[in-house]
C-alpha cells in the first residue's frame, strides 16, 4: 500500500512539474516576444529595480535597542574624568617667532632691521635686481594697464599677453622647445614632480633636495629610492637594484617609468650637482631627469642660464627643468620648460598651474624686465661667482665653523665642527643664532637655516645660511668676512 501511495504522489509530482515548466517556457515566449528582449535580460533588470528600492527604503544606521544605563553617579564620575583635547596642539614657540626681527623697507643690498643698517648676505636676491628702478617701473606701468590681474586659473580666464611673451622669452633664453609659467614658486616643482610621476612609477632622488621637491614626491605617491647627497655610486647602485628588478618582472618593467631627480646648486648644502656623471647613468639606465634650478638659474654659466651651460651639456639632455622666479629675478612665481610635448602635459595635469589663479602680470612683467637685464649684463653672473668665491676664501680659518659649499656656489652654510657638531640640535641652534645675533649686532644680516624640522625626510645639520650677490664689492665682502670671524670666535672661544 505505501508503495502504491508513493508512486502516485511521484506521478503528482511529476505532473506539477511538467505543469510547471510548460507555464514558465510559455511565460519566457509570451515576454520575449512581447518585449523583444531575453528573458534573462528582464530577470537582471527585476533583480537590479527590488536591490534599488532595498537601498532606497532601508535604513543605513540601526540604532542600538538597549543602549547602557549609567547611574546619576556614573555620569558625574564619567563627566568629572573627561578632558577635552585642545583645538590647538600645545606647543613650544620659538623665540624667533614670538620676538621677530623687524625688516623696514626693501630687501635690497643694504637693509634695516631692528632700526639697524646692514649689508645684506640672508636673501636670495642674487642678482641685486630688488629695488631695481627699471624693473619696479615696467611693474607699475603694468598694474595700470592690466590691474591686479584676472583672479583665475591660466586654462580658463587667467591667461594675459603678459604670460604668454614671458614663456616664450625663457624658452628662447634657456634654448627648450616650451616653458609653462606658474604663479607660485614653491607650487612649481612639486607640481610637475606629481604631473608624471605616478603610484605605479619609480623616482629615484637626491637626500639632499630641497622641501618642495619633497613634497611634489609625496604628491605623486610613486615608489622613492633616496640615494646619498651627491653620491654617483650610490646612485648606480639604486640603479642598477633597479635594473635587475626590471629583469625579474619585465611585465611590471613595462608599464613602469622611471625619474631622477636633482638641484643645480643644493640650496641645503651649497653645493652643484654632477650634471655629466648624472646624464651618463640617465641615458644608461633609461631614465627621465627632472632637474631643479631655483638656485643656481642666473647664476651658473657664462650667461646664467643655469648648470646645462656651466658643464656645457646641451640643455635636451635634461627631460625638464623647473625654477623658482623667486631668487635670480627677485619676483614670484615660477617656471618649467622643455620640449612642447612635456611640458604641454602640464597644461592639464600640472595642479598648481592648471587650479591656481594665474600669475599677477606686473610680477610677470617684473621677471621680463630682469631677463632683459641679464641679456643686456651678462658679466653680473661672472661677479656673483667671484664674490662668492672670495667670500669663501676670506672665511677660511674661521673659529670653530666649517666653510660648506662649492667655490663658485653663492649660498655658503656655516655649520659647527665635529666637536660642537655632536651638541643636541637646539644646543647647536642656539650657538649659531648667537653669531648671527653677533654679527647683527655688527651691520651684517645673516640667517639661521631655518626647516620644519619634523617633516624634513632628511633634516640637514644645523648651519647660518649665508648668500652673496652681484652688486658687493670687493671692501663689503672682506669687513663683512671679518665681522663674521668676529663674532664667531666672540661666541665660541
Amino acid at each position: 500500500m505505501d508503495g502504491v501511495v508513493k508512486e502516485n504522489f511521484a506521478g503528482i509530482e511529476g505532473t506539477y512539474l511538467l505543469s510547471l515548466t510548460l507555464y514558465l517556457t510559455r511565460f519566457v515566449g509570451f515576454v520575449e516576444n512581447s518585449l523583444k528582449v531575453p528573458f534573462y535580460h528582464v530577470i537582471l533588470e527585476t533583480i537590479l529595480i527590488l536591490w534599488i528600492i532595498r537601498l532606497l527604503t532601508t535604513k543605513s544606521y540601526t540604532p542600538r535597542e538597549q543602549r547602557l544605563k549609567l547611574s546619576k553617579e556614573e555620569e558625574e564620575a564619567l563627566i568629572e574624568d573627561w578632558k577635552p583635547e585642545p583645538l590647538v596642539p600645545k606647543k613650544k614657540i620659538c623665540d624667533y617667532v614670538v620676538n621677530p626681527k623687524i625688516v623696514k623697507g626693501k630687501a635690497g643690498i643694504r637693509m634695516n632691521i631692528d632700526g639697524k643698517d646692514c649689508l645684506n648676505l640672508a636673501t636670495f636676491n642674487f642678482l641685486g635686481f630688488i629695488g631695481k628702478k627699471e624693473i619696479e617701473d615696467s611693474a607699475i606701468d603694468t598694474l595700470r594697464k592690466y590691474g591686479l590681474g584676472a583672479c583665475g586659473p591660466r586654462a580658463f580666464y587667467g591667461s594675459i599677453d603678459v604670460h604668454l611673451h614671458l614663456e616664450e622669452k625663457i624658452a628662447s633664453y634657456l634654448g627648450t622647445q616650451e616653458a609653462a609659467l606658474y604663479s607660485y614658486g614653491f607650487s612649481t616643482v612639486a607640481s610637475v614632480i606629481p604631473a608624471y610621476s605616478k603610484r605605479t612609477d619609480v623616482i629615484f632622488c637626491d637626500d639632499g633636495v630641497g622641501f618642495a621637491i619633497q613634497k611634489g614626491i609625496m604628491a605623486s605617491r610613486s615608489k622613492v629610492y633616496w640615494f646619498r647627497h651627491n653620491d654617483m655610486m650610490d646612485l648606480e647602485r639604486i640603479l642598477k637594484e633597479q635594473e635587475e628588478r626590471d629583469i625579474k618582472n619585465p611585465k611590471k618593467a613595462k608599464s613602469t617609468r622611471r625619474f631622477l631627480v636633482v638641484e643645480g646648486i643644493y640650496a641645503n648644502y651649497g653645493d652643484i650637482a654632477p650634471l655629466p656623471k648624472l646624464v651618463e647613468l640617465k641615458n644608461r639606465y633609461k631614465v627621465r631627469m627632472i632637474v631643479e634650478e631655483t638656485m643656481s638659474f642666473g647664476v651658473l654659466g657664462r650667461h646664467g642660464k643655469g648648470i646645462t651651460e656651466h658643464y656645457g651639456i646641451p640643455v635636451e639632455e635634461v627631460d625638464l627643468i623647473a625654477v623658482s622666479l623667486e631668487t635670480s629675478l627677485a619676483t614670484v612665481g615660477g617656471f618649467s620648460a622643455g620640449s612642447s610635448f612635456i611640458v604641454d602635459h602640464q597644461r592639464l595635469s600640472g595642479q598648481g598651474y592648471a587650479f591656481s589663479a594665474s600669475l599677477p602680470p606686473l610680477l610677470a612683467t617684473a621677471a621680463n624686465s630682469a631677463l632683459d637685464i641679464m641679456n643686456k649684463h651678462p658679466e653680473m653672473f661672472e661677479r656673483t661667482r667671484k664674490n662668492a668665491s672670495l667670500l669663501r676664501d676670506e672665511l677660511k680659518g674661521i673659529t670653530g665653523l666649517s666653510v660648506e659649499g662649492d667655490l663658485i656656489s653663492p649660498i655658503i652654510h656655516l655649520r659647527l665642527i665635529k666637536e660642537n657638531s655632536e651638541k643636541s640640535r637646539q644646543e647647536q641652534e642656539r650657538i649659531l643664532q648667537k653669531i648671527v645675533d653677533e654679527a647683527l649686532e655688527d651691520g651684517v644680516a645673516l640667517t639661521l637655516a631655518r626647516y620644519l624640522n619634523d617633516q624634513e625626510l632628511h633634516l640637514p645639520l644645523a648651519s647660518i645660511r649665508i648668500t652673496v650677490n652681484s652688486e658687493l664689492s670687493s671692501e663689503d665682502i672682506t669687513e663683512s668676512a671679518e665681522k663674521i670671524k668676529l663674532a664667531a670666535k666672540n661666541v665660541l672661544v
